[in-house]
């Protein structure tokens, strides 16, 4: 029985060559064709990762370039992706008709506290469907997963006509002459949908936490019991920390949805912040220009397209910083609860 040969580093490439072929002629091609076929695959995904990559950065490069040219380069034919004169004037004027301050932290105190109210919500409501047995659970499951399928456009009208005139079993009307508090203009009826777990995407957010908590062991509850802890310190103490990486993913999926969101923003919050979040200023930005330009510099400028849309460009650039930040800080956990949380039946 001959001693099979491996490729060693020591070997030449001529004697490895030669010990391949003899491999594969002992294998009657088969070592030649998986080598084939593995190329191939490493090819094809190289060329795939490669597109994809180039479909979700080349907007943004294209973005970051235009934000970075002087207004003579906009208009040279012979600019087309690197800058001739690099300036950050857009930034500045941008930032100035934007009110960049008030802008910015009406946004995150919106984003943060709407997302805060639902993953405390979601967790509570995940951590019941996981653990505790109710009446009607599988008909009050089906409801959260009609949160996650049903669109938000089906039922804004009836939010819009019920937080306009809002009640509860009349008794607000007994003591407002028969009418019930209108609500919109106000932070307050968003947070009543969070807190309820009706907000933005709040079916997934539950789903998500309900498979994490039914793959923690239940020895780990029944340990706790023992030492005598109850539910609730058993909750905050035991499962709670262990949680912490879904936990985070769903804040970041609520605060980067509620930060771009330009629906419920101008339903619930219009006349109470004119616009709650950045991209409900973006999509008028480019028409009112030439009136906000005139007021801020004091004189007029006629505003071309292309300047326009390098304002455009810029602003939604400062839109998106802070949220890379936010990933930056926290992509440690959210790369690890997509890592380890399983879809459990």
């Amino acid at each position: 029985m001959t001693k099979t040969k491996y490729i060693s580093k020591s070997m030449t490439r001529k004697e490895r060559w030669n010990l391949f072929w003899e491999r594969n002629r002992k294998s009657e091609g088969y070592l030649l064709k998986k080598k084939l076929g593995r190329f191939v695959y490493c090819v094809c995904r190289a060329f795939l990762i490669f597109g994809l990559c180039f479909l979700i950065l080349q907007p943004l490069a294209s973005k970051l370039s235009i934000s970075l040219m002087e207004e003579q380069d906009l208009y040279d034919r012979t600019v087309i992706n690197i800058p001739r004169h690099f300036s950050v004037s857009a930034y500045q004027i941008a930032w100035d008709m934007m009110d960049g301050i008030k802008t910015f932290w009406t946004s995150f105190y919106v984003s943060f506290l709407v997302a805060a109210a639902q993953v405390v919500s979601c967790t509570l409501v995940g951590y019941g469907f996981a653990r505790f047995k109710f009446p009607l659970k599988n008909f009050w499951f089906a409801c959260v997963i009609l949160l996650i399928i049903v669109p938000p456009q089906t039922i804004i009208t009836p939010l819009y006509l019920y937080f306009q005139d809002f009640d509860i079993l009349g008794i607000i009307g007994l003591f407002n002459n028969g009418s019930g508090l209108n609500l919109l203009g106000s932070l307050t009826p968003y947070l009543m949908m969070c807190l309820g777990c009706a907000g933005f995407k709040g079916g997934l957010y539950i789903y998500m936490l309900r498979q994490h908590f039914r793959n923690e062991p239940k020895e780990l509850e029944e340990a706790a019991y023992v030492d005598g802890c109850g539910r609730l310190r058993t909750f905050l103490q035991i499962l709670l920390p262990g949680a912490t990486p879904i936990i985070t993913s769903c804040f970041l999926f609520s605060f980067v949805w509620q930060w771009t969101d330009a629906y419920y923003s101008r339903v619930f919050f219009a006349r109470a912040y004119g616009w709650t979040l950045v991209t409900n200023r973006l999509t008028s930005l480019v028409d009112r220009l030439d009136a906000e330009y005139k007021a801020i510099y004091g004189q007029s400028f006629q505003i071309a397209t292309a300047f326009g849309q390098q304002i455009l460009s810029t602003a939604t650039l400062m839109t998106l910083i802070p949220l890379i930040l936010i990933y930056v800080v926290a992509q440690k956990n959210f790369v690890e609860s997509l890592s380890q949380t399983g879809i459990k039946g």
